[in-house]
């Protein structure tokens, strides 16, 4: 059974700094792809960024500049960088890993942005 273990959540004033982590207990390269998702409150859960094997990476437009992702296939982690956050940033934040034609999630970390 695949497991994503996050950390790196907390309570933040807005333009401040955090960064997620996650690991998994396999390779990274055993996945397609490695992402973090966010859900707020009362929304759906939304792609924030996502990397693929080969390294190449994609985000929301909301992020974009803002929140960088990328992975150490040695630690078999992923990481969030997430700088400027806006109060609007506050969600809980999962780590996902693909395996078609399974996704596999972590339990998900709380991200607090106060004004």
């Amino acid at each position: 059974q695949v497991q994503l273990v996050e950390s790196g959540g907390g309570l933040v004033q807005a333009g401040g700094s955090l960064r997620l982590s996650c690991v998994a207990s396999e390779n990274l390269f055993a996945f397609n792809s490695m992402g973090w998702y966010r859900q707020a409150p009362g929304k759906q859960r939304e792609l924030v960024a996502r990397v693929t094997s080969g390294g190449s990476t994609n985000y929301a437009d909301f992020v974009k500049g803002r929140f960088t992702i990328s992975r150490d296939n040695a630690k078999n982690t992923v990481y969030l960088q997430m700088n400027s956050l806006k109060p609007e940033d506050t969600a809980v934040y999962y780590c996902s890993a693909s395996r078609a034609p399974r996704i596999y999630w972590g339990q998900g970390t709380q991200v607090t942005v106060s004004s």
